[in-house]
């Protein structure tokens, strides 16, 4: 019988992680930085050690793409140092590890959805910690790698709960149009997660809602499904100048699921829907 540790329960995949194993009857732990400093190893050990896990799902990490330009040390100590402190532990357990990564791995370049063995080239500081966290991650040798793109879910802010927010007050909003993407819904990434970490299928995966958009098109299918009447005005990212560089194609193939025979997440315009009728059942 599977005992897994999900770190980052206080964050938007985390919390749909434990609701997911929760509601399979899974035994599980959700962790946050309360419980143990995840980038302090000795901590680390001794938490993994103690509650003897047959799986850990890591979801715990910095995220704030545009404060990991001036703040690179703690991103790094968080990512990289912290994955690495966590798969040491699971390897000393022989325990299996799922590390969740970014589309940010990746350049941005060209149009094509992006393979998983396609060569890696981040833009910025977040990028290549999460890179950086996937080789620590794969020192434990029953390890997934998980590459997601766009995710929101239901605790802590998102793209979707700050459109509506922005929509609500204002009759215009010009959206970034030319990074075309997959948004990615928390709990369909959960239910993949619970699948696979029931299996020994180790490897590297991208796991996103189906089908692509714009950030802009995805601005507009939110203030139609949540009845806002506010027009989303497309611009180039050039209009937005950020201090991370964003890459323009964050397409990822998930072909790698196919192989596996895990299934595909639902197409994004259902997960949307979804999501918005579980934010208004909560108000």
């Amino acid at each position: 019988m599977e005992k897994i540790l999900v770190t980052g329960v206080g964050g938007q995949l985390g919390r749909d992680v434990v609701l997911e194993l929760e509601s399979r009857g899974i035994p599980c732990k959700g962790v946050d930085l309360a419980d143990f400093d995840l980038t302090d190893k000795a901590q680390t050990d001794r938490y993994i050690r103690t509650f003897q896990p047959t799986a850990v799902i890591h979801c715990a990490a910095y995220t704030n793409v545009n404060a990991a330009e001036e703040n690179e040390e703690l991103c790094r100590k968080v990512n990289v140092e912290g994955t690495q402190n966590i798969a040491e532990a699971c390897r000393y357990l022989k325990c299996k590890l799922i590390y969740i990564s970014s589309d940010y791995v990746f350049d941005g370049s060209g149009d094509a959805p992006r393979n998983v063995d396609d060569p890696t080239g981040p833009l910025n500081a977040y990028g290549k910690s999460k890179l950086d966290g996937e080789a620590a991650a794969r020192i434990n040798p029953q390890t997934f790698v998980v590459r997601t793109s766009w995710v929101y879910g239901y605790n802590g802010n998102n793209f979707v709960k700050t459109m509506m927010q922005l929509g609500r007050q204002k009759t215009e909003l010009t959206v970034v149009a030319d990074q075309i993407g997959s948004p990615t819904y928390t709990k369909d990434l959960a239910k993949l997660l619970a699948d696979m970490v029931q299996t020994t299928k180790y490897g590297t995966y991208h796991a996103t809602n189906e089908g692509f958009c714009s950030w802009a098109e995805f601005a507009a299918a939110i203030m139609k499904e949540a009845g806002i009447a506010c027009r989303i005005v497309p611009v180039y990212s050039a209009a937005f100048p950020s201090p991370a560089k964003r890459p323009l194609n964050s397409r990822l193939s998930k072909i790698s699921l196919d192989f596996a025979s895990f299934q595909r997440l639902p197409d994004w315009h259902n997960a949307l829907s979804r999501y918005l009728i579980e934010l208004s059942q909560s108000e």
